[in-house]
């Protein structure tokens, strides 16, 4: 059977891009095998095999933390993991590996390359990841969203695609209403920091508000907006399941500036008020940088989102709707919501895999995902372009 490998997990912004890549092959190619490798303890544990596909997992523990022991112990469990990436890999010999990032996505493209399978990688972020950044010196492809981080890759290997979204993220007209609707995301999580700051942050504005504050918090973040006088004007979800349509229902979008986050929110063409999350390397405010760079949103660090700082800057956004219905068309510029399919096609081009003829996405001028293959021009043109 023609098999086709998926390497990585652990948290929903490597897990769910994964899957969406993973689906598109699927429509196109449904005879082939479609293999995950992950860890008994992310994400894809749930994910996967509830969406029907085989998951194999790995023993990997992180290099970093845990002091030196910690990562004496994690360097001794990933040469180990690399000789198990092997077994795996010879058992299922897959025609590629897709790398997207987490602990298992680095030993399994490291053994891919040892024994001549062909590794291609997804990369979200303007800052790439520790994983991507190992392997990154000889991957046949890079599927990048932010311009910025071509210069890791090969100019002939790398294609902006955008990040890879599950169906539904499609872009809707920008018609704002009198009123405001904003809606607020902290990720499935919630966000502490948000919940209590961006209410109060609100509360002196004519608007309508949609507030997703994480499992559990649900109580507290409503009582706020009672407190604050919002009354029947908030709406307070602990998860919102249709993000698509609450995102094509919002006039503004404040909210943390991880990949898929705004990946979903460029695809859909919405302005955004981004607060990054400070606490995970960093990679969200190289994100949220990038995006306010090409004017799709007003970006402040956490450090700097007081009450009276975001207050000011939604009052700003409230009065000047011309600059709103800029950063929504800016988003939607950068917006890629046929990602998962271009990276499909792509990938089954790379492995020499038949699949079944139709149109193809919407992807850079000069790049390919069609079957054909990248040449230099084309990753100059991903450089200067990039797409989310």
């Amino acid at each position: 059977m023609t098999t086709l490998l998926f390497a990585g997990g652990g948290t929903g912004g490597h897990v769910f891009p994964m899957i969406a890549v993973a689906e598109a092959v699927h429509a196109l190619a449904p005879g082939v095998e479609l293999v995950f490798a992950g860890t008994d303890r992310g994400l894809e544990v749930k994910v996967v095999p509830a969406r029907g596909f085989v998951l194999e997992t790995l023993r990997i523990a992180p290099l970093r933390g845990g002091g030196l022991l910690g990562a004496v112990r994690g360097a001794w469990l990933a040469a180990r993991a690399v000789a198990d990436a092997r077994e795996l890999l010879s058992r299922r010999a897959p025609r590629a590996v897709l790398s997207v990032g987490g602990y298992a996505a680095g030993p399994v493209a490291l053994a891919a390359r040892s024994l001549g399978v062909p590794v291609a990688l997804v990369e979200p972020n303007v800052a790439i990841g520790l994983a991507n950044r190992l392997v990154a010196p000889f991957v046949s492809r890079a599927y990048i969203a932010f311009p910025e981080a071509g210069k890791h890759f090969s100019s002939s290997a790398t294609l902006a695609t955008g990040v890879p979204l599950r169906e539904g993220f499609t872009p809707s007209d920008y018609r704002p209403g009198r009123t405001l609707s904003i809606l607020v995301l902290g990720g499935s999580q919630g966000a502490e920091s948000l919940n209590r700051t961006v209410p109060r942050a609100l509360s002196r504005l004519d608007v309508t508000v949609v507030h997703q504050c994480g499992a559990g918090r649900d109580a507290a973040v409503r009582a706020l907006y009672a407190e604050l006088g919002f009354g029947e004007r908030a709406r307070v979800e602990p998860f919102i399941d249709d993000m698509p349509a609450a995102l094509a229902r919002a006039d503004l979008v404040i909210g943390r500036a991880g990949a898929s986050a705004v990946a979903e929110i460029c695809a859909v063409g919405r302005p955004s008020l981004l607060v990054p999350y400070p606490f995970a390397g960093d990679h969200q405010r190289y994100n949220a940088e990038s995006l306010a760079r090409r004017g799709a949103a007003v970006s402040v660090l956490t450090k700097d989102a007081t009450e009276e700082r975001l207050g000011a800057e939604l009052r700003r956004l409230e009065r000047d709707r011309a600059a709103l219905a800029r950063m929504a068309a800016a988003a939607r510029v950068l917006g890629r919501p046929a990602a998962a399919r271009a990276i499909a096609l792509d990938l089954l081009s790379l492995a020499g895999i038949a699949h079944e003829a139709g149109p193809d996405p919407e992807v850079p001028s000069g790049s390919h995902a069609d079957g054909g293959s990248l040449s230099a021009p084309a990753g100059d043109d991903v450089r200067a372009k990039g797409g989310l």
